[in-house]
């Protein structure tokens, strides 16, 4: 039987006060390892693809996708899976997203081609778009007191930034011990356990919004018209930029875009974004400032990944360790985001943060073959990690900063998905510069000459792709100058955890 939101809550309060406790904390538990496996998912991989594209024959463009088609079914869906909650119960939606997530990964660790693979990670990513939303819904409608829920906020943001910093590791490990299925294969058993457990400790409730009806055509069109860009782009591996493929593919994108924004207007009764919130001065340039820090995270940890393996010769474990520094140091400055803003406000940390990240990927675009990775790698990594950390709470506040309370929510949901989109596509563009670079001073080298090696071509590419996600990042920071923050938003930084504020306020976006 489907209870509503206040049937829900009145089962949970109507218990003794242990026995509440009890199910809040089995809540939270699911909760947050559902969210924990959808980050872990996004950075697992990374570490296991030169053994993919070994074993599987991937080609370049291919490994990117099997990070891509994660990141832009994830993103694209997000706000749908959200709405598809409260439309058809919390509890159902989680159990089909996790459902989904748990036999995705199974389909990919038996994966057998480069587009069985791809595929499985598209499907793990409509999972993840699912369950992210939902486990934040399923919490903000069980603990309803200001200070048990702030407290659940707390867990759960500091286990969904473990996540990354856990997959590099993670990835190393299973990768280096078993096998690269086995960065897929280990969501199975957690998801089977999940399964049992989940229907035990979760009671059904739905939104306010019951009666909307879910915007699919939206969705579509914009993860089409994204996927369609980002293909053109990876295409310039091999084709030209004026060749007919490319120029189909990006016109294709352009035009699956065109035709969301056509719905989001004027066809959608209960469109996904309404277009008008972006009248609100502070929110576009809080979504730019996403924009370069997704393109930023992405492209580091995908080109320091196979940098260390394919050029230093790390190996998958080793590699998983060496990117730590990064992950820990994110995962320490959202934890201090909080108190710097209170004492620097927003503007000023939004300039400082994605300025140190762009610092530590300018000192990496210096590498050269052969460098050390404790003189120039470890500093560098722990800058770019401090900087991301420090970012992510003054982003979401300064997108909420003028929009009224009903749009809160809406405004933070935007900045989570924004930054997933520019991942995949700054991704992209990072991926066709350092191949370009790569070719260009292949072409320069004579053979037999030490400077022109392999792996000293390779890091030509690769510095050329830290360069540009550096320079990204300082733009970044000079949108920060755009952006006139009002003073409240910096006292309700004080009063959140770490990561907190981003996820509580983005709840009702996601519904």
């Amino acid at each position: 039987m489907t209870l509503n939101r206040h049937a829900g809550d009145a089962t949970t309060t109507s218990l003794p006060p242990r026995s509440r406790a009890g199910v809040h904390w089995g809540v939270l538990t699911v909760c947050a390892v559902a969210q924990f496996m959808v980050v872990l998912d996004v950075s697992i991989v990374n570490v296991a693809l030169p053994q993919m594209r070994h074993d599987l024959g991937l080609s370049i463009s291919a490994e990117q996708w099997v990070v891509n088609a994660y990141t832009l079914t994830f993103a694209g869906f997000l706000m749908l899976g959200g709405r598809a909650a409260d439309l058809f119960g919390r509890r159902r939606a989680f159990l089909v997203g996790l459902a989904l997530f748990t036999a995705a990964s199974l389909f990919g660790g038996l994966a057998q081609t480069s587009t069985w693979l791809i595929t499985a990670r598209a499907a793990q990513g409509l999972g993840g778009a699912v369950l992210a939303p939902t486990s934040l819904s399923l919490l903000t409608s069980t603990f309803t007191g200001m200070t048990e829920r702030r407290r659940a906020m707390g867990v759960w943001s500091a286990t969904a930034a473990s996540g990354a910093a856990a997959g590099v590791l993670a990835g190393g490990l299973l990768t280096d011990l078993l096998d690269w299925r086995w960065v897929l294969f280990v969501n199975v058993p957690i998801g089977l356990i999940m399964l049992v457990v989940a229907p035990r400790v979760l009671t059904e409730s739905q939104g306010a919004q019951s009666r909307a009806r879910l915007d699919i055509e939206g969705a579509v069109s914009i993860t089409a018209g994204l996927a369609l860009i980002v293909y053109g782009i990876i295409g310039t591996d091999s084709t030209s930029w004026a060749s007919t493929q490319t120029i189909m593919a990006l016109a294709g994108g352009a035009a699956f875009l065109i035709a969301a924004l056509v719905i989001e207007s004027r066809v959608a009764a209960s469109p996904l974004v309404p277009l008008g919130i972006f009248r609100r001065r502070s929110l576009p340039a809080a979504n730019g400032i996403a924009v370069t820090v997704g393109a930023g995270l992405f492209g580091m940890y995908f080109f320091i990944s196979l940098y260390l393996q394919q050029v230093v010769g790390f190996s998958p474990l080793r590699t998983g360790l060496a990117i730590l520094p990064a992950g820990t140091m994110t995962l320490a400055g959202a934890l201090a985001a909080p108190r710097l803003v209170a004492k620097i406000g927003p503007r000023r940390q939004l300039v400082l943060g994605p300025a140190l990240s762009a610092a530590g990927l300018l000192w990496m675009s210096l590498l050269s073959f052969g460098d050390g990775y404790w003189t120039h790698m470890f500093v560098p990594l722990a800058l770019f990690g401090l900087g991301i950390g420090t970012t992510f709470v003054p982003m979401t506040l300064t997108a909420t900063a003028d929009v009224p309370p009903s749009e809160a929510g809406l405004a933070a949901g935007l900045v989570n998905t924004t930054r997933q989109v520019g991942g995949a596509v700054g991704l992209a563009v990072l991926a066709t510069l350092a191949a370009s670079a790569s070719r260009a001073d292949r072409g320069f080298g004579h053979p037999g000459q030490f400077g022109h090696s392999v792996q000293a071509v390779l890091t030509v590419g690769y510095d050329r792709a830290f360069l540009a996600a550096g320079l990204v990042l300082l733009v970044g920071a000079g949108l920060a100058l755009l952006i006139r923050t009002p003073a409240q938003a910096v006292g309700s930084a004080s009063t959140s955890s770490p990561a907190s504020h981003d996820t509580a306020q983005r709840e009702p976006a996601l519904r």
